[in-house]
């Protein structure tokens, strides 16, 4: 146990001390700070003066007069003084109408893309117009027109049924776990890709250099695996913690402000950090070492450091099939059949099981049911990767990852047999 702990706690202080992990550490809030101001930025539109030219010159003025904020219309008397204007930069781009009966058209001339958002604009308000000038041809007032437009009411209820079959409303906080899942989800992700690579380059650059047989001749490889394993599980597990104090330090000093009452609602903070929460935490925890296992086997199978992203290619795709089922699927139709088998598979239940959590269409026996087999199977993927690795870790086969498994396999019978 004491070569364990030593060899446990040098990778952990070699990773926690690096650039790296501070970089890790500071990562989320880097890229939060960049997609806030990139929003920001996104609302300034460089497309904000806009020529509107037509035959009809009442079709030009009467589309100038739409309501909107963000953008200047200028009626333009010819094309051909739009051109001009545009080619002078004094327009960012110019719209040509055209009213054939009771449709209008439009067409956009600019010098480069006006993007999706001054498209959808442009559409929205040519729309309108069309729609008002249909209701005056067949005599609808702009009240009655509004009344035709107004968009029918739905609501959701969630309920729940007591032993006598009785009906009951309950609170539906299926929107902000849902929030919270695809947070999880995302950290599961980044955690298996980055944790993976580095405890595979781990163990490969010390195959690699050949200092492996320096180091198992003082101990043994099952408890170097193990050290290494645990070593990066700690790295891992210290950045969850410190994520989890801002988290709470952030909620404590921020909770007051409008934007966060606006976002959490009149959700109680009991109703996330309940069974929910709780699973989701398991879940990230035991999805973080079902993939580290599988990304130390793969580190093994190598016989050089530049070799690891090739072995753990399998880890990276597993985990971005994954991601996605969970992401995509999840979101859109959490009762989808798909998504209920694979809550129960390991290496994809981490990310769907959470999903079904979120949207109520799991219970919390379905939960432990889907932990315990993660669990069990996470446990006998460690004992055979174990086994693997005494036998693969001295070996140097120059015919791929695949060959040097299968050579893996036939020594571990091998040695089992004796």
């Amino acid at each position: 146990m004491n070569k364990f702990w030593v060899i446990a706690k040098d990778v952990y202080k070699k990773n926690v001390k690096s650039v790296s992990f501070l970089i890790l550490i500071l990562a989320p809030f880097i890229m939060g700070a960049f997609y806030y101001f990139t929003g920001q930025l996104a609302d300034n539109s460089s497309v904000n003066k806009i020529g509107v030219y037509s035959e009809n010159e009442a079709l030009a003025k009467a589309f100038t007069q739409l309501n909107h904020d963000d953008y200047e219309f200028q009626v333009i008397s010819s094309k051909e003084k739009a051109e001009k204007e545009l080619s002078a930069e004094k327009l960012d781009a110019f719209l040509v109408l055209t009213a054939k009966e009771d449709s209008f058209t439009g067409k956009v001339y600019a010098e480069s893309s006006v993007g999706q958002t001054t498209q959808i604009m442009l559409q929205q308000l040519l729309s309108q117009m069309q729609s008002t000038s249909r209701a005056k041809e067949i005599g609808l007032t702009s009240a009655e027109v509004a009344r035709l437009s107004e968009p029918a009411q739905l609501t959701t209820q969630k309920v729940s049924f007591d032993k006598a079959g009785n009906m009951s409303a309950e609170t539906d906080h299926s929107s902000l776990q849902m929030i919270v899942t695809n947070v999880s989800a995302i950290i599961l992700f980044i955690f298996v890709v980055t944790y993976s690579s580095i405890i595979a380059q781990e163990i490969a650059s010390e195959k690699g250099t050949r200092i492996m047989e320096v180091i198992l001749s003082s101990t043994k490889a099952q408890t170097h695996f193990y050290g290494k394993l645990t070593g990066v599980l700690m790295v891992a597990l210290t950045q969850l913690v410190i994520y989890g104090v801002m988290i709470v330090f952030g909620y404590q000093k921020f909770k007051d402000m409008d934007i966060v009452k606006q976002f959490i609602g009149d959700t109680s903070l009991e109703s996330l950090f309940g069974p929910f929460l709780i699973f989701s935490a398991i879940f990230v925890i035991l999805g973080i070492l079902l993939y580290a296992v599988l990304a130390a086997l793969c580190g093994s199978l190598v016989n050089k450091a530049e070799d690891t992203s090739k072995a753990i290619i399998p880890v990276t795709y597993l985990s971005m099939g994954a991601y996605f089922l969970a992401l995509f699927v999840g979101m859109f139709d959490p009762q989808n059949i798909a998504l209920r088998i694979c809550s129960y598979i390991p290496f994809f239940s981490s990310f769907a099981m959470p999903v079904r959590l979120a949207n109520d269409t799991a219970s919390i026996s379905s939960a432990i049911v889907s932990v315990v087999i993660l669990a069990v199977f996470t446990i006998f993927l460690m004992l055979i990767s174990s086994g693997l690795y005494k036998s693969n870790v001295l070996v140097y086969n120059e015919n791929g990852v695949i060959a040097a498994l299968k050579q893996s396999f036939t020594m571990m019978k091998s040695e089992n047999k004796k």
